[in-house]
């Protein structure tokens, strides 16, 4: 067990640092003149923060990506999203697959740890990877081809609809939150086809790959006594709560503010969107800095939360937090175990979901003072950066239209809150664990006064 956790732990190294590489490389590619528009030229800070951006699938930006970038320009940008979004060992795998090699141990411990899989078993890893990179292109390709062909009326050649609706397809999958309109997707705010679309590929990269994997299990096979795991029981039903709830909570607080004199149909699609946008995908329908505070700060506490693990999204992710609320409920009633859908979830499991939450609790604040201080003359709310924080730490990208305006000091943290928000905080932590020596003494125990 040792030896495995020591060969676990030096993977998310190498994933780590394959991900640093990938964004290094991605930096220097989009400096290239040959891929901006005629006229531009483009900073490498700008460079980088994009660079960043899109391998950890966030959207904030400190450029207009149309303004900047050409037709080719547009392609090594979607290149980088996509190996960001479905990981690079998913893509390395399907290759080595392709090129006819075997896939060796050390190589299956890379793929547990990019798809941040710590506890489970290495077989059929290799059935997984490719399963999911096809799923992924086949979903990509399916929402392309339904947004090109209904983009057709709104743009006046097809191939410009085509490339809008491939590349609104693949953000909104990978939950990137890039866009090629300057203006996310506010232009289609009263089209209910558009945001629905977008809608089921942002919760499809969303809700995570196991979760898809299983679902076409149970579709295509239909075997008898087919059992979801009580990861994907777990996921999805914390998913689709946290998300209705979301919907509400904007619902109520902006009837009275951004969405007043709307009809209560576009209420409720601009009220879905938007919950379904801060699970990390970062497009938006309306100008979000026309919200009410309130809205601003349950929005932040959403993007905080994030997506599902395994998937393309960031934040805490959704079982640390079920697994986070089904512990203080088993607290409060006195119980010793913590059980979920006839299931007992592991103690290792609850100690990971609260170490997760503090971590993320204390990097956010470390993160937000520390902006705060560098940004304290430039005017800037203090509500627009917690909405930066919380969008970087989520990979998110929603904004309020402030992040080309902080400071340099201000979009490294940012830079590496997106980054820490991809690769998660389980792997950051396990990258840094050392191997487990086993003592040959222990102290007394004494307890101490909590809370």
């Amino acid at each position: 067990m040792d030896n495995k956790h020591a060969r676990l732990s030096n993977s998310f190294q190498i994933i780590i640092t394959a991900y640093l590489l990938t964004i290094f490389l991605f930096s220097l590619l989009l400096m290239i003149p040959w891929f901006h528009q005629d006229g531009v030229t483009l900073a490498y800070r700008d460079s980088l923060f994009t660079a960043v951006s899109a391998v950890s699938v966030t959207g904030l930006t400190t450029i207009s990506v149309a303004d900047t970038f050409n037709g080719t320009g547009i392609m090594v940008l979607s290149l980088a999203i996509q190996l960001g979004g479905i990981g690079i060992m998913t893509l390395g795998t399907f290759t080595w697959i392709v090129l006819g090699k075997r896939i060796n141990l050390a190589q299956r411990m890379l793929i547990i740890a990019d798809q941040n899989r710590v506890q489970n078993h290495m077989s059929g890893l290799v059935l997984l990877m490719r399963q999911l990179l096809l799923l992924a292109l086949a979903i990509e390709c399916v929402g392309g081809l339904v947004l090109g062909t209904y983009y057709l009326r709104y743009f006046d050649t097809w191939t410009e609809a085509y490339v809008q609706g491939f590349f609104a397809a693949l953000s909104a999958f990978t939950n990137a939150g890039f866009d090629l309109t300057g203006q996310s997707l506010q232009p289609f705010a009263g089209d209910a086809v558009v945001q629905l679309v977008m809608i089921l590929l942002i919760i499809a990269g969303s809700i995570g790959f196991p979760v898809l994997v299983e679902c076409r299990e149970f579709l295509l096979k239909r075997k008898a006594g087919f059992r979801f795991s009580l990861f994907t029981k777990l996921t999805v039903s914390t998913y689709f709560l946290v998300f209705a709830i979301g919907a509400l909570g904007i619902w109520l607080f902006e009837s009275f503010g951004a969405f007043a004199g709307l009809p209560w149909f576009e209420q409720f699609g601009h009220s879905l969107f938007q919950s379904a946008t801060t699970r990390s995908a970062g497009l938006s329908t309306i100008d979000i800095s026309q919200f009410e505070q309130s809205t601003l700060l349950f929005m932040s506490g959403l993007m905080i939360i994030g997506a599902s693990p395994s998937s393309v999204g960031g934040g805490i992710r959704t079982t640390t937090l079920a697994v986070m609320v089904l512990t203080i409920r088993g607290y409060a009633l006195g119980r010793n175990r913590v059980n979920a859908f006839g299931r007992q979830i592991h103690k290792d499991d609850q100690e990971k979901a609260f170490i997760v939450l503090s971590v993320a609790a204390l990097l956010i604040a470390v993160s937000l003072i520390s902006i705060a201080f560098f940004e304290r003359d430039s005017g800037i709310r203090l509500l627009a950066l917690i909405v930066e924080v919380a969008s970087a730490f989520g990979t998110c990208g929603l904004t309020m239209g402030e992040t080309g305006s902080l400071s340099y000091p201000s979009q490294i943290i940012l830079m590496c809150l997106m980054f820490i928000g991809r690769v998660g905080i389980v792997a950051m932590l396990f990258s840094f664990k050392k191997k487990h020596t086993k003592s040959h003494y222990h102290y007394p125990t004494e307890p101490v006064i909590i809370g």
